[in-house]
C-alpha cells in the first residue's frame, strides 16, 4: 500500500515538474519574441538617424556615395561652415525661430492646460461635463483639419506673416487639458486644498504652491508633447509665414529640398536635417525622468 502511494506521489510530482518546466519554456520563448520585436523596431526607427549621422561626417558632396551606413572620411566642420554660409546663415535663424515658437508655445500651453485641468478636476460648476466632453472630442479631431480655417481667420485679422499666427494655435492643447485633469483628480487631494483654504490661502496660491508641484510629472509630459508637436508642425507655418526670416526650420528645410539641389546643394539639406533633431533629443534626455513618471501615472490612472 505504501509503495503504491509513493509511486503515485512520484508520478504526480513528475507531472507537476513537467508542467512547470513547460510553462518556463513558454515564458522564455514569449520574452524572446518580445525582445526580438523590440530590437527590430528600435533598429528600424534608429536607422534614418544613423544614416544622417554618418552622412554629416562625410566630406561635402560624398553624402550619397559609398556606403551609406559607415563613415568615409571626415568633413564635419567643413559641412557646418558651408551650412552657415548658405543664404547668409539663414538656417540658424530658422533654428532660433523654431526654438522660440516651441519654447514659448509649449510653456504657455502647459500653463493653460494645467489651469484648465485643475479647474475641471477640483471645481464644480454648471456645464462642467459638457466642457470636458468637448475637450475629449477635440482630442480626437486631427489638427490638420483646423489649418485652413485658421488661415482664413488670421488672414481676416491681418496676422499673415506674423509670428502670432504660429504661436496662438500652439498654446491650445486639448490632450494637455485632458492629461492635466486626470492627473489633478488623482494626485491633488481635496483635503490638502481645504487645509490651504483654512490657512487663508487664495485659490490661485493653492494652485501655484500645492497643485502645480503635485502635477509636475504630468506638466513635464505635456510640455514635451507640445514642444515636439510644435517643432514638427509644417503645414500651418508654411501657409501663414511667407517671409523666410520668420519660418521655422521644418519649413525652411522643405524649401531647400524643393530646389532639388539647384539653388541649395542637397548635402546641406541632409546636414540641416540632423541638426534640426538635436533640440528634441536634448529635451527628451533632460526631462526623461519626469516624462516617464508622468506617462506611467497617466496610464495607471
Amino acid at each position: 500500500m505504501s509503495a503504491a502511494v509513493t509511486r503515485a506521489s512520484s508520478t504526480a510530482g513528475a507531472k507537476g515538474g513537467t508542467k512547470a518546466g513547460a510553462k518556463r519554456d513558454t515564458t522564455a520563448t514569449s520574452r524572446g519574441v518580445v525582445l526580438a520585436v523590440l530590437l527590430i523596431s528600435t533598429a528600424y526607427f534608429l536607422f534614418p538617424l544613423w544614416w544622417l549621422l554618418v552622412s554629416v561626417t562625410k566630406p561635402f558632396g560624398r553624402q550619397f556615395s559609398g556606403s551609406g551606413l559607415w563613415f568615409d572620411g571626415f568633413g564635419l566642420f567643413d559641412n557646418l561652415s558651408r551650412l552657415t554660409a548658405q543664404n547668409d546663415g539663414i538656417f540658424w535663424r530658422w533654428m532660433l525661430n523654431s526654438v522660440l515658437y516651441c519654447g514659448v508655445g509649449a510653456l504657455v500651453g502647459t500653463l493653460l492646460s494645467a489651469m484648465a485641468g485643475y479647474l475641471l478636476a477640483k471645481y464644480e460648476f454648471r456645464g462642467k461635463g459638457l466642457l470636458f466632453g468637448t475637450v475629449l472630442a477635440a482630442v480626437l479631431v486631427p489638427k490638420i483639419l483646423f489649418t485652413l480655417p485658421l488661415y482664413l481667420m488670421f488672414s481676416g485679422v491681418g496676422l499673415i506673416n506674423n509670428p502670432l499666427a504660429v504661436l496662438l494655435p500652439s498654446v491650445v492643447s486639448p490632450f494637455g487639458v485632458y492629461l492635466a485633469r486626470i492627473f489633478a483628480a488623482q494626485s491633488v487631494p481635496d483635503e490638502v486644498i481645504e487645509a490651504g483654504r483654512l490657512d487663508g490661502a487664495g485659490e490661485f496660491r493653492i494652485f501655484r504652491t500645492i497643485g502645480v508641484p503635485m502635477m509636475l510629472p504630468a506638466l513635464v509630459t505635456i510640455f514635451l508633447f507640445q514642444f515636439v508637436d510644435i517643432w514638427n508642425n509644417y503645414l500651418l507655418p508654411a501657409m501663414v509665414l511667407g517671409d523666410d526670416e520668420l519660418q521655422p526650420v521644418t519649413v525652411g528645410l522643405v524649401g531647400w529640398n524643393a530646389s532639388h539641389g539647384v539653388a541649395v546643394p542637397a548635402p546641406l539639406v541632409v546636414i540641416g536635417s540632423l541638426i534640426s533633431v538635436i533640440p528634441l533629443i536634448i529635451a527628451f534626455v533632460a526631462l526623461q525622468r519626469f516624462w516617464r513618471a508622468g506617462m506611467t501615472a497617466g496610464a495607471v490612472k
